[in-house]
């Protein structure tokens, strides 16, 4: 079973993440991980952190001359600020100078605050940072790789951003991944880039923030990852909880979800066909994104995520309390996106292919990368056995 761990706050010395379960023999590098994270820092409307943060990763345990051993894998990823906040985030017994009593509206500060019993906000936002996004990108390009070894190929791209969506162009495919990055606002759709880039300007000019969604594609799925039995292992609920884990995130629609739900039951169902030339069942629309009774189908896999708007603004204007003198304030300003849909396009990315790769994990097994494929290879075979033997 494969899963993962992080650790660190935003401004800490770095942050950590542990992979537990990857098979041994997973070809993997630092270059690899490190163009995972760049990708993740891209986008227009990113604060001035993404200019000269660095994400510099060391590859501490479990990888040995480019291949995973079979036990767990341990990253880090040094914070380049370190340096301007060693005193601030000392672990060391203390106490800081700088106490925040201001909490941001929409962020995890005023409850984690009553929840802990923390009369400083930085104990709860440091954690609660989107920073903390890193290392899942980190430990998402270990899931991806593993992936790509039975065919399997996640990308995202941006559907809407503020009050802009993309139009009804085609679905971009694997080999589309470079130019989607290429865009500054990462959308396929280059008819409403320019607007994109307009409203976040617009945005920035009035110290404001923005919302929007990106839609996570997934390519070559096998079938039947996930279960229609244990309602823990449904693979539609799986992946919507680990993008609903993302910091701003409030809503995930699989598939057309957002639309069927108000068609009639004639309308909002995939119809099934057998393709005798890759003698397969084949949906040929994708309503319900690939994931049926809690399963994979085979097919493409589509989930959207909906990002709300930074509670963080460049114009502090949200009303809130000081939780000393319990008077009217406004939050306090720290560094922020105007925007960081684009972005989120890649962590969604990272937390799809660990949840199918631990579902693969399950299904097929196996101590090293070679069993798990025969295993797979297998499966594949057998699979389409299936209605025939019903037959008899």
């Amino acid at each position: 079973m494969l899963r993962f761990f992080t650790a660190g706050e935003s401004h800490g010395k770095s942050l950590v993440v542990i992979v537990e379960g990857l098979p041994a023999g997973l070809e993997i590098t630092k270059e690899e991980i490190s163009g995972e994270l760049a990708r993740r820092r891209l986008g227009y409307g990113r604060g001035p952190r993404m200019r000269f943060e660095a994400d510099e990763l060391t590859l501490i345990a479990g990888i040995r001359h480019g291949r995973t051993l079979g036990s767990p894998v341990a990253l880090e990823i040094a914070n380049t600020e370190w340096p301007k906040w060693v005193e601030e985030m000392s672990p060391d017994p203390g106490r800081s100078q700088k106490i925040l009593t201001q909490p941001r509206p929409g962020h995890a500060e005023l409850v984690g605050m009553q929840k802990y019993g923390f009369d400083d906000a930085r104990d709860i936002l440091e954690r609660a940072s989107a920073r903390e996004t890193v290392a899942r990108t980190a430990a998402g390009c270990l899931a991806k790789a593993l992936l790509a070894k039975m065919g399997v190929s996640v990308l995202s791209h941006v559907v809407q951003l503020g009050g802009v969506s993309a139009g009804s162009a085609p679905r971009p495919l694997p080999e589309d991944l470079e130019s989607i990055d290429e865009s500054p606002v990462r959308c396929f759709d280059r008819t409403v880039e320019d607007a994109m880039v307009e409203e976040i300007k617009a945005a920035a000019k009035e110290g404001d923030s923005l919302g929007g969604a990106a839609e996570v594609l997934v390519y070559g799925t096998p079938i039947g990852l996930g279960s229609h039995v244990h309602w823990d292992r449904k693979l539609d609920g799986l992946i919507a909880q680990g993008i609903m884990s993302i910091q701003a995130i409030k809503a995930v629609s699989v598939g057309e979800g957002h639309v069927v739900s108000g068609l009639r039951g004639s309308e909002a169902h995939d119809s099934i066909r057998w393709d005798s030339d890759t003698e397969s069942y084949v949906r040929d629309t994708l309503r319900a994104g690939g994931i049926e009774g809690g399963m994979s189908t085979g097919g493409l896999i589509s989930v959207t995520a909906w990002m709300k708007p930074l509670s963080t603004l460049n114009r502090p204007v949200i009303k809130t309390v000081d939780v000393v003198t319990k008077e009217e304030t406004v939050s306090f300003k720290e560094r922020t996106d105007v925007t960081a849909v684009p972005a989120m396009g890649v962590v969604a990315e990272a937390m799809v292919a660990l949840v199918l790769a631990n579902e693969a994990q399950r299904k097929f097994g196996g101590d090293s990368v070679a069993e798990m494929l025969r295993n797979y290879e297998s499966f594949k075979v057998h699979i389409h056995e299936t209605p025939s033997a019903s037959k008899g």
